[in-house]
């Protein structure tokens, strides 16, 4: 979605009236939360409805996030199911919202409370002996240092070790996870990651240049590779 007249304001506001609308259409188990990306990690500028707890100035999600590391190529994400930390389980759709240069500024967010209805086909799936699916988890919060930490969390499993014994190449794993998932698109995220792997900040930005260069050579060598078997 995006806005004729060059200015992200203008959507934005256009849209607040509709946060209001959609929530009071589908009732009570319904949130609608409008995010402005260009406030960094207090992107919540417009909420209605109670079902993550987010209120205005809060934060974005580790789905905030991915949408931010696609950038100006993030396509509607519609329908996906996930559990919120107070075990609750939300069906969402994100979309993401455009100025007229189709530079990306924000997201439109709509979060129903499912849980009713999933505990009941938990139940049937019982009866049939079927097993249900896991849910991943979405940190959905007003304070993006929880988010942060999700998403490190998120790392250290993967690494199987904590974050502050890793060497440096396992670092570098570590942040290339990190930047992918759009956690550095963040305002001062670079200080509160540091913070929590225990290195300066000054050490993460030289690790994160080096992780990215690193992983620029990787994507020209795929590219290359690619034109070699194109000309065979």
């Amino acid at each position: 979605m995006s806005v004729p007249n060059g200015s992200g304001d203008a959507l934005l506001a256009a849209l607040r009236p509709v946060v209001e609308g959609l929530a009071a259409t589908f009732g009570p188990a319904c949130e609608v939360v409008l995010h402005d990306y260009r406030r960094g990690e207090n992107s919540v500028v417009a909420v209605a409805g109670n079902v993550t707890g987010r209120r205005v100035g809060g934060a974005l999600s580790e789905i905030g996030l991915s949408v931010l590391a696609r950038g100006d190529d993030a396509a509607n994400d519609l329908n996906y199911v996930t559990h919120a930390p107070n075990g609750r389980v939300v069906k969402s759709s994100t979309m993401p919202l455009r100025d007229a240069d189709g530079a990306l500024i924000g997201a439109l967010c709509v979060n129903l409370d499912v849980t009713a209805l999933r505990q009941a086909g938990d139940l049937l799936a019982a009866m049939t002996g079927a097993a249900p699916p896991a849910l991943p988890t979405t940190t959905f919060t007003n304070d993006f240092d929880e988010v942060v930490d999700a998403v490190v969390r998120a790392g250290e499993l993967a690494c199987g070790k904590p974050v502050d014994g890793l060497n440096r190449a396992e670092r570098l794993v570590l942040l290339r996870a990190l930047d992918d998932r759009g956690v550095f698109a963040v305002r001062n995220a670079v200080t509160r990651v540091a913070a929590r792997l225990g290195v300066s900040r000054s050490g993460l930005y030289a690790d994160l240049a080096d992780s990215r260069r690193t992983d620029s050579r990787r994507t020209d060598s795929r590219e290359s590779d690619s034109r070699e078997d194109t000309r065979r």
